[in-house]
């Protein structure tokens, strides 16, 4: 099996296709890299498509202290991968936990980043859920190590930004959950606490936003509530940012509607790779409604 090395000594699974610029999926929390096969499948015709597994996620290795997992880590675990494949700049594609992941490799490795899509970005970003947030992060890693991964999956698949994928693909979320339910106990638990239960509120990082030039698309479900002001946050702070909202859609967006979730992402490589990604004209920024001030 192919393994990419991080400074820190972790080995990370990944697999690639196709040739062409690159684009490297990152995934969310209960997903892995199984969970972008439709986009791997679909990139890989124009593009080195490239996806991996995070630490704490088999094949990938999965260190038994949670003191190695972080959010910074996450995203240079990206460039780690991006290091081992010879890659100087790739578009970089991550959902939830994995856009976390992207939109922090863009804060950390500017200049490694041809593009990069934020979906499905948010949960626990807002100041008044922090807490809230906190404490279920605390609850999931609890009930993992008390109950184990099946058990889990039988209740976490089933959450309100996640019931949309069950509606819509039945077939599809019977097999995301089933892959769920395969994750290492440890590598989750250990997942929640260094990353999820650590990483900085997104209404922390808005100078980092404005200061970011890399072409960027804002992507989520529009049933995906606790990422949609995120969402309009990013939108407003970053000057090369545009927003796509996906109707009808929950919080697994790749995977509950993959030719829609294709298309958007495939429309916004194409004009980065054409040169034709625009930053905010100014004039959008005033603060007349009419724009007569």
């Amino acid at each position: 099996m192919p393994h990419a090395m991080t400074e820190d000594g972790v080995r990370l699974y990944y697999e690639e296709s196709g040739t062409g610029l690159p684009v490297i999926f990152v995934h969310e929390f209960a997903g892995d890299h199984r969970s972008w096969e439709a986009q791997m499948r679909h990139f890989a015709r124009r593009y080195r498509a490239i996806t991996y597994g995070a630490r704490g996620y088999p094949p990938s290795d999965v260190p038994e202290d949670p003191a190695r997992y972080s959010q910074a880590r996450a995203a240079d675990d990206i460039a780690a991968v991006l290091d081992h494949l010879q890659i100087d700049k790739a578009h970089v594609v991550g959902l939830s936990m994995g856009g976390f992941a992207t939109l922090h490799f863009g804060f950390r490795h500017p200049a490694r980043a041809l593009s990069l899509c934020v979906a499905g970005c948010g949960y626990g970003a807002e100041k008044g859920q922090s807490e809230a947030f906190k404490a279920e992060v605390a609850a999931v890693a609890a009930f993992l190590e008390q109950a184990g991964s099946e058990a889990f999956a039988e209740k976490y698949a089933y959450g309100p930004t996640r019931v949309q994928f069950e509606n819509k693909d039945p077939r599809g979320f019977a097999e995301f959950k089933r892959q769920l339910a395969e994750h290492s106990m440890l590598g989750s638990r250990n997942t929640q606490l260094g990353v999820q239960g650590q990483r900085p509120s997104l209404y922390d990082l808005v100078d980092q936003m404005k200061a970011l030039t890399v072409p960027t698309l804002v992507l989520t479900g529009d049933e995906d509530w606790p990422c949609l002001q995120p969402a309009l946050l990013m939108k407003q702070s970053i000057p090369t940012a545009a927003l796509a909202v996906m109707p009808n859609a929950g919080h697994t967006i790749n995977l509950e509607a993959p030719d829609e979730f294709n298309r958007i992402v495939g429309d916004f490589l194409a004009q980065v790779d054409a040169g034709r990604w625009p930053a905010r004209d100014p004039r959008a920024t005033v603060s007349s409604i009419l724009g007569m001030k």
